[in-house]
């Protein structure tokens, strides 16, 4: 569907500066189109690398209709609104999307492919793209990703939200440097509305989701000497499902815990702390061990949210997790993965 040519206007209201337009800024951090607007009515005018620190110039205007003055070809739908559906006028403002010619790509859990009022705008060569759906050929989990000799690496969190896709699509960059065979798997939507192959964890039947996982796993496993497979979702979250299937099914060699620092309880449930993360770790490993039913892997390495800190405040943020666990650590997006990939390449 997506071209490498096709020029991308990102619809991100009131998501700029929160964690409901992760997956927007995800694309603007990572995507190799073009993106050429981005529309958020909360900020329009202001500039785009000063609120964000990523280094993409794209304006930011108020409108989808405003947007369409810089010809962009998609709108991807770069926000997450509570209870996943579009707030009505922002579904009006789709609709002059699709009505003007621009196909859409829709990471929410509300369908768009299938709804009469947008069929009814679509014209020849123009798509919609509902990326959560269950694939075809599913499978329920063996356990058979052990077999595989490559180095195997899965982030998990103390939340979710806190940068576990961001941190393995670094660790794959900056192995691709070094000459590293390895690849990156997706198991949500916006590593899937990057171009990488995958699946949607969260649209997959619970009963097939360690098989879903296992089966891409293996597809690309053979052929990689490190495999990232993205994280999802935290073992500590009472909301949260997917992390105990991605374990079970990418059956990982090594994991790297993901952390925002300062943040003491899981994001809007004030009453569930997160544990120090030296338990954090224990908690992990215990798990994926299962006891000595599959093999036993360690954390590795600590990734550290540093985003919301100044850079003094950052690097004592660092040096007290990497005292407090014994483990390298580092903010990969501020400084560097290094210290992270080195500690997977040295730990067999």
């Amino acid at each position: 569907m997506l071209k490498p040519t096709d020029r991308i206007a990102i619809l991100l209201h009131e998501g700029t500066q929160s964690s409901k337009g992760k997956t927007g800024i995800s694309l603007l951090r990572y995507s190799e189109n073009p993106i050429v607007a981005v529309v958020d009515q909360s900020c329009a005018g202001q500039s785009l690398p000063q609120l964000t620190g990523i280094d993409r110039d794209a304006p930011i205007v108020a409108s989808v209709k405003d947007a369409l003055a810089y010809k962009p070809d998609v709108l991807a739908i770069g926000i997450a609104p509570s209870g996943g559906a579009l707030p009505e006028p922002w579904r009006q403002e789709v609709k002059q999307g699709v009505a003007a010619g621009l196909s859409v790509m829709n990471g929410l859990h509300t369908a768009m492919a299938d709804d009469p009022e947008f069929q009814a705008l679509l014209k020849p060569d123009q798509w919609l793209w509902d990326v959560r759906r269950e694939p075809a050929g599913l499978i329920i989990g063996s356990g058979k990703a052990r077999s595989l000799s490559c180095r195997r690496v899965l982030c998990v969190g103390t939340d979710m939200s806190v940068g576990k896709m961001s941190t393995g699509l670094e660790l794959h960059k900056y192995a691709r440097r070094r000459g590293i065979r390895s690849c990156f798997l997706a198991t949500g939507q916006t590593g899937l509305m990057l171009g990488y192959d995958g699946i949607p964890l969260d649209a997959i039947r619970i009963d097939f989701a360690s098989g879903a996982v296992e089966q891409i796993v293996m597809r690309h496993g053979k052929d990689h000497d490190l495999v990232f497979v993205e994280g999802q979702g935290s073992l500590m979250n009472p909301a949260s499902t997917a992390t105990l299937p991605l374990l079970r099914g990418t059956q990982p060699t090594h994991l790297i815990l993901v952390h925002r620092a300062g943040q003491a309880h899981i994001y809007n449930v004030p009453d569930v702390p997160i544990p120090p993360l030296e338990n954090v770790v224990q908690v992990y490993e215990t798990v994926a061990h299962a006891g000595g039913s599959f093999a036993p892997t360690r954390v590795v390495g600590i990734a550290l949210n540093t985003f919301h800190l100044n850079d003094d405040e950052a690097r004592a943020a660092i040096d007290q997790a990497t005292a407090a666990t014994g483990l390298p650590c580092t903010d990969p997006i501020r400084y560097s993965a290094d210290p992270l990939l080195d500690a997977i390449l040295t730990e067999r």
